[in-house]
């Protein structure tokens, strides 16, 4: 049995999902995209499509979850469905990819908004960022819970504010958003926005990692799922929709559009306004990440699948303390590691290239157990069954597919290798899982008891 308490309600898990999926992507890639596709209506393509796959996804994820409501969310499915070897490199490429390379992503954009002036000093304020938050999150699953019911609020009041003053301050133009494109970018272009948009959209799965500290997990999570993640999709949609209804593409690049936007809005007060509520919501961003990811490292070390101190818990603030930290020196190590010291600012946007791939492969298979769990657990109770079974699930896994497709063989193409050495990492997960079982005590706990 897990020895992480059941101390989050629907609240604080709601507030998790938005508070981790509307972090600095929203406020920061627009400027990205802009910069590599001017065609308006390719971009809100990509919004309104990998926002449909999002949420076939979460309704998919509803059923995973209250099937299985344990600490670990999708290396759970991923055990489950496909067994141990695939756990494993689960939780192989989370540790050493996913994991560090999303929290020193928002890291490194909160450093960008605190000292943007001083590029060199970006990676430090970044990683001093990731020891304060570890630290919030070792000393009790409820302060970390609270710095993130505090901060989405924040978030998402500013995003509305912004999308209701645009509407009806008259001030746009919605014929941008039907516009021709304002220059090139073809296939290119598109691969290089749908990354970012991928990027944007992660974090509807988070709240699964901590589905063993969620109260009667088979009442909540459904609603916590479904009205997190359908939420951070419509403010997406809709803010997309007002950043182009107020600036044009060309104006986009290399600013934050969403401070440019409400300084057109309100003056140099918005904008100030809104910077301050862009780094509150990074900053709760990169806390909800860390509370939550910590606890894959925490299950393979708990179920034997990994090194046996990272599966402890504080025996009294009862957090996973050991992954946590690995978590936030991996993180840090991350940040150094990709930094280009001629252009501190490219640190975000290598981060986010190494990030996407692995991240949306693991949710692709996760997603995919919901078609080998409904065959091998066929009586087991489910509290909630995903509607419109199997296209719903299926079109998640087709959306995915094409997505990462498109990303891979276009990045490739223009000389970016970074997903390839994403997906070597994935691989060498294999060989490592076949040593791992030769020279360890291999005694993995039974699937299903861990919470």
């Amino acid at each position: 049995m897990s020895d992480l308490r059941r101390s989050l309600g629907t609240w604080s898990g709601a507030a998790l999902l938005v508070g981790t999926m509307i972090g600095g992507g929203i406020f920061r890639v627009p400027a990205s995209i802009a910069g590599v596709l001017q065609d308006p209506r390719a971009i809100l393509l990509l919004w309104v499509f990998f926002g449909v796959v999002s949420l076939c996804g979460a309704l998919t994820l509803a059923e995973l979850a209250t099937l299985l409501p344990q600490t670990g969310g999708t290396y759970v499915y991923l055990r489950a469905a496909y067994g141990d070897g695939a756990a494993f490199v689960f939780g192989w490429l989370y540790m050493l990819v996913a994991i560090p390379s999303g929290v020193a992503a928002l890291a490194v954009f909160l450093g960008e908004l605190l000292v943007g002036s001083r590029p060199g000093a970006i990676p430090y304020a970044a990683a001093g960022t990731i020891v304060l938050l570890s630290v919030a999150n070792i000393l009790g699953v409820r302060l970390g819970a609270t710095i993130q019911n505090v901060f989405t609020v924040i978030k998402i009041s500013a995003l509305a504010a912004l999308i209701v003053l645009a509407f009806g301050s008259g001030k746009g133009d919605a014929g941008r958003w039907f516009a021709a494109p304002e220059s090139g970018g073809g296939w290119k272009g598109v691969s290089a926005a749908a990354q970012s948009v991928l990027f944007t959209y992660n974090g509807w799965v988070y709240v699964s990692l901590v589905a063993g500290e969620i109260r009667e997990p088979e009442r909540r999570l459904t609603r916590i799922i479904l009205a997190g993640t359908g939420t951070a999709v419509g403010l997406y949609l809709l803010a997309n929709l007002a950043y182009l209804y107020l600036l044009p593409l060309s104006a986009m690049p290399g600013k934050l559009v969403a401070r440019e936007a409400m300084t057109l809005l309100a003056g140099p007060t918005g904008g100030a306004v809104m910077n301050a509520c862009i780094f509150c919501s990074v900053f709760g961003a990169v806390n909800g990440i860390i509370l939550t990811k910590a606890r894959v490292a925490y299950a393979l070390g708990r179920d034997g699948l990994s090194f046996a101190f990272l599966g402890r818990a504080h025996p009294r603030l009862a957090t996973p303390y050991a992954s946590i930290l690995v978590q936030g020196v991996a993180s840090v190590v991350l940040v150094f590691a990709l930094l280009d010291p001629a252009n501190p600012r490219r640190l975000f946007d290598r981060l986010t290239n190494y990030f996407v791939i692995v991240e949306w492969l693991a949710l692709f298979f996760a997603i995919a157990a919901v078609f080998v769990l409904r065959r091998t657990m066929p009586d087991a109770p489910r509290p909630y069954r995903t509607p419109g079974y199997p296209w719903v699930p299926l079109v998640f896994v087709l959306g995915t597919a094409a997505g990462l497709a498109v990303i891979v063989g276009n990045s490739c193409a223009r000389g970016d290798f970074a997903p390839l050495w994403g997906l070597a990492v994935v691989a060498s997960g294999f060989p490592v899982y076949w040593i791992w079982r030769r020279c360890s005590r291999y005694n993995p706990s039974p699937k299903g008891d861990g919470s």
